[in-house]
């Protein structure tokens, strides 16, 4: 099987990011973002994901984490659509249901081609950030948005039940990443579209 890994980096005004993500890793992860909490988030997309994640990212942290968060989305999203290849035999569907205590969270995924994202959980406003520097768990939509774009996913995250905000945060990246994994396996030797293109 042709390797399906893929290397970038990328610099703007704001944010100064390499990663380097293979597919069919073992879920090890080497992350850096100056963030603990999102940098806890990626590693659990890496492990859950069966994916070797390498993310070294700096930022306008001062201004607002947003840029930073959003900018590693884009690059993940962009090293996923490249190592995938040409997608002929991956399962392309893939839902997952996962707990975390009482958080209860829902990823249904298809490997389309086509962007979209319903992203169906939410915190109030005021909700406290996650770790110090804080991630405000607002963040997490704009880092899946960010992600899916990039990557050509459709995607649909769903809070089913949750109270505890760090909970929600980790059993959504843990039902992504276990949603991804299971969507990118590859099953059989056709391109699982009547199209002829993904």
């Amino acid at each position: 099987m042709t390797a399906r890994n893929a290397a970038t980096e990328r610099v703007t005004k704001e944010t100064s990011i390499t990663a380097s993500l293979d597919i069919d890793g073992t879920g090890k992860s080497e992350v850096s973002t100056g963030l603990p909490f999102f940098d806890h988030m990626l590693d659990q997309l890496a492990r859950h994901g069966g994916l070797d994640l390498k993310v070294q990212a700096t930022g306008d942290l001062h201004v607002d984490a947003h840029h930073c968060v959003e900018d590693v989305g884009i690059v993940l999203g962009e090293l996923l659509r490249t190592a995938m290849g040409d997608k002929v035999g991956i399962a392309r569907y893939a839902n997952r249901l996962i707990p975390l205590d009482e958080a209860l969270i829902e990823v249904v995924l298809d490997v389309s081609g086509r962007p979209f994202l319903d992203y169906d959980i939410h915190f109030a406003p005021d909700t406290p950030g996650l770790g110090s520097p804080a991630f405000d768990p607002q963040l997490t939509e704009e880092f899946f948005r960010a992600f899916v774009v990039a990557s050509g996913l459709t995607a649909h995250l769903t809070m089913r039940k949750g109270r505890n905000t760090h909970h929600i945060v980790e059993a959504t990246f843990k039902a992504f990443a276990r949603a991804l994994g299971d969507a990118l396996k590859v099953t059989s030797a056709q391109l699982p579209s009547t199209k002829g293109l993904l």
